[in-house]
């Protein structure tokens, strides 16, 4: 019985995963629809067509100066997302066990995250300056407030007998935090990683657009600034295939993890 209930369920799942194959086959054929009717239509002027695009874009990997500024981005990438998802997991893991401090802290924060941080942009360049202490931290206010946010609200929810049993059992309130709150948030805390992910690396780009001369967001400016439709098509490309799989990836690790824990 168990082996047909087996075979049962890897049939099933077999079945999920050839309809979401077929789905995002679908969906992608109808974003390059898309971009070839939009391409089309501006002749090429505002954005270049797919085929236009993709040929480019192999020139384009093969050269050294792209690798050097997709390092660059990386690299400020790596450092603000680290921050960001460490920094946040601590304040959402206090906040929400400091309750007090939380139902405090949360409006401030959610205040902050509704700020377009473009405006900010003469304050952090004049703390940090130009170049890559500007763009980590353009990197970390974007992806800092999602991590806390998503952290303290998995926290909140928790059954409060979990917090009660380790003060029982009396460990300290890194022990607390490592051995009790975090495995049981481990769903919600992927959930803000990737969302985290997302906005860091915007924030990083965003940095580069205004603040660097390295970078893939410099690269797509100057692009546009010298009218290069082809190079600031194919950085986008780039930028967004990276995202879309990094999501994905962050999303089945989620839902592995989401299973498990049930």
């Amino acid at each position: 019985m168990s082996d047909v209930a087996l075979e049962n369920a890897q049939s099933r799942h077999s079945a999920r995963g050839r309809v979401r194959a077929f789905d995002a086959a679908v969906v992608a054929l109808l974003i390059l629809a898309l971009w070839q009717a939009i391409g089309s239509w501006t002749k090429g002027v505002a954005v270049s067509p797919p085929l236009q695009t993709l040929v480019y874009l192999f020139d384009l990997l093969r050269t050294w100066m792209f690798w050097d500024h997709a390092a660059a981005t990386l690299a400020a990438f790596l450092v603000a997302f680290s921050l960001s998802a460490l920094i946040g997991l601590a304040l959402g893991l206090i906040f929400g066990v400091q309750r007090f401090t939380g139902e405090v802290a949360e409006p401030i924060l959610a205040g902050f995250y509704t700020i377009p941080k473009v405006t900010l942009y003469p304050v952090v360049l004049l703390v940090f300056g130009l170049g890559m202490s500007a763009k980590i931290a353009f990197g970390v206010m974007h992806g800092l407030v999602p991590m806390t946010l998503f952290t303290l609200g998995a926290v909140r929810s928790l059954p409060p007998v979990l917090i009660r049993k380790a003060k029982v059992l009396r460990l300290s309130p890194g022990r607390t935090m490592l051995w009790v709150l975090m495995p049981a948030c481990r769903p919600d805390i992927v959930n803000g990683l990737r969302i985290s992910f997302s906005l860091s690396l915007l924030g990083v780009l965003i940095g580069e657009m205004f603040s660097s001369q390295r970078g893939l967001g410099f690269l797509l400016v100057n692009g546009m600034a010298q009218h290069n439709v082809p190079l600031s098509t194919a950085v986008v490309t780039v930028i967004v295939v990276v995202s879309i799989a990094a999501n994905s990836l962050m999303l089945r690790l989620g839902g592995r993890i989401a299973h498990r824990s049930n």
